[in-house]
């Protein structure tokens, strides 16, 4: 695997500088994102094909081990303050259980029979997404969640640094980013684990995009929990209904702290009116607002 092969240009890195070893390291991590470059088409793919099942009320499923399993997690674990998304359609599968985010659990990775258990254990189907995230390619508890999940007809893809994967073969989405060797072998928390958090991020934000979570650029379903969120909320109904702070203040309290209610009451609805419209046109707020006003969106 070439995760795993030594590079021939670092093999005296122990006797570098601080600042000729940094700046190697450095550079391995502009290679990880050029890498993910080649893979966008099967990112968009793989959107495209995400979006409709959960339109059809899918989960969202993060199957890893390691480093792989914790950058997972991370991804859909930030999808809930940032896009609003429903925690109970969000699922981790991680080798060891989720205490091997913070322990190691090496072992735990080599049990294909577990990660099929997992997708059983939670009932995956059809309108599911699966993202099963491997640096090798060869991680047997990944393996046997994918597998599993695509047997069950989820939408499943598969993520990984090593071409010819094993993990390609079971997944209906194959997104290879070919990181190479490491600056330190077989260290995927480097090189491979950029590209693994460059994909995700790419993957998980453009169908948020496509859900409607997100509109002319700002996060309209995130849920105002402290303050920052709070300020943010209301500048984000200030700049769209085009209104004093205290005005976009007053439209989030009437509308419960949801920022697309509150766009609505702003441009001229009652409460209960906002709530229908979005309802009608699927939490769209373009949608909704072109229905409204008549114009663009």
């Amino acid at each position: 695997m070439r995760t795993e092969q030594i590079d021939p240009r670092y093999v005296e890195l122990d006797s570098w500088s601080a600042s000729e070893m940094i700046a190697a390291m450095y550079e391995g991590q502009l290679e990880a994102a050029g890498a993910v470059r080649r893979a966008l088409g099967a990112i968009a793919s793989a959107v495209e094909d995400a979006v409709p099942a959960l339109h059809r009320g899918g989960r969202i499923v993060y199957a890893g081990a390691g480093t792989s399993g914790r950058i997972g997690v991370q991804d859909g674990a930030e999808l809930t303050p940032t896009y609003g998304w429903p925690e109970e359609r969000l699922v981790f599968a991680m080798a060891g259980g989720l205490d091997a985010l913070v322990r190691s659990s090496e072992g735990a990775e080599d049990d294909e029979t577990a990660g099929a258990k997992a997708m059983s254990d939670v009932k995956i189907g059809a309108n599911d997404v699966v993202i099963g995230v491997a640096a090798s390619g060869t991680t047997p508890f990944t393996i046997g969640a994918l597998r599993a999940s695509t047997a069950a007809g989820a939408v499943t893809i598969a993520i990984a640094n090593n071409p010819g994967a094993p993990l390609f073969e079971v997944a209906r989405h194959r997104i290879l980013s070919d990181t190479g060797s490491e600056v330190v072998a077989g260290s995927t928390r480097m090189k491979a684990g950029t590209a693994q958090k460059i994909v995700l991020t790419l993957f998980s934000t453009a169908v948020m995009v496509k859900m409607g979570r997100v509109y002319r650029g700002m996060m309209v379903d995130m849920r105002a929990r402290n303050a920052k969120l709070r300020r943010r909320a209301e500048a984000m109904v200030g700049k769209i209904v085009r209104c004093t702070e205290s005005e976009a203040a007053h439209h989030l309290e009437t509308a419960d702290g949801d920022v697309k209610r509150a766009v609505l009451i702003g441009l001229g609805l009652d409460r209960n009116e906002a709530v229908e419209l979005l309802k009608r046109h699927g939490g769209n707020l373009r949608s909704a607002i072109k229905a409204f006003t008549g114009g663009d969106g």
